[in-house]
Formats: C-alpha cells, sequence, structure tokens
C-alpha cells in the first residue's frame, strides 16, 4: 500500500526533532517522492550517514510502502 507524503513526513519529524522537512510525490502515484531535510543534527555527519537516519527515520518502510525515495539532506544556514 502507497504510503502518504504527511505519513513520511510525520516520521521523519518523530525521529530528527525539528528538522525541516519537504516532501513532493513525484509521480503523484504515492510510491515516488522527494525529501528535502534540513536538520541541525546532522552536523558532523557524512551524506552516507544523514541518509542512512533518514532511512532509518521510515522504520523500514522504504523498498515496501515505499518505493523511491529522492533525498536531499542539509544543515541550516
Amino acid at each position: 500500500m502507497p504510503m502518504q507524503a504527511e505519513q513520511i513526513e510525520n516520521m521523519i519529524a518523530t525521529a530528527l526533532p525539528g528538522a525541516q522537512i519537504a516532501i513532493q510525490d513525484l509521480a503523484g502515484d504515492g510510491d515516488h517522492y522527494a525529501a528535502h531535510v534540513i536538520w541541525s543534527g546532522f552536523a558532523g555527519m557524512s551524506r552516507l550517514a544523514r541518509t542512512r537516519a533518514v532511512y532509518a527515520a521510515l522504520g523500514g518502510k522504504m523498498g515496501g510502502d515505499l518505493h523511491a525515495l529522492q533525498l536531499t539532506t542539509a544543515m541550516p544556514e
């Protein structure tokens, strides 16, 4: 079953408190999303570690309920 954008946003927000999150449904099918996550907790993390933190926030949904996620992570300016 496809995920809703707000469900993805809520899961990330719960795991990464204070993060600024923007979710976009790329195909209109609930399976292909883009996420832009800005979080101060990314300080000192590599790009791979940031990706893993977001995927961990999704609790194993990647590859199942969530087919594709184009992910951009950043620190607040």
